[in-house]
């Protein structure tokens, strides 16, 4: 299967991360924290968020996977 993974990082440090296997925010410092419960208590940015696995992921993995493919 395929994981998508949406980080954010402020000066070198990951202070938050959307992972779509566990289908939420994670926060790995306090303000991290923080807006992993805000925005997992928000419906429309954790769909905008899974989709991406669709829209961006599962698109390239096609195109890539093909290219690759061919190749063999």
């Amino acid at each position: 299967g395929i994981e998508y993974i949406d980080s954010y990082v402020f000066n070198k440090v990951e202070y938050i991360r959307f992972n779509s296997t566990v289908g939420r925010f994670v926060g790995y410092t306090e303000h991290g924290v923080k807006n992993a419960e805000a925005r997992n208590s928000d419906a429309g940015i954790l769909g905008q968020e899974q989709g991406e696995l669709e829209r961006v992921c599962k698109h390239n993995a096609d195109l890539h996977y093909s290219a690759i493919l061919d190749k063999t």
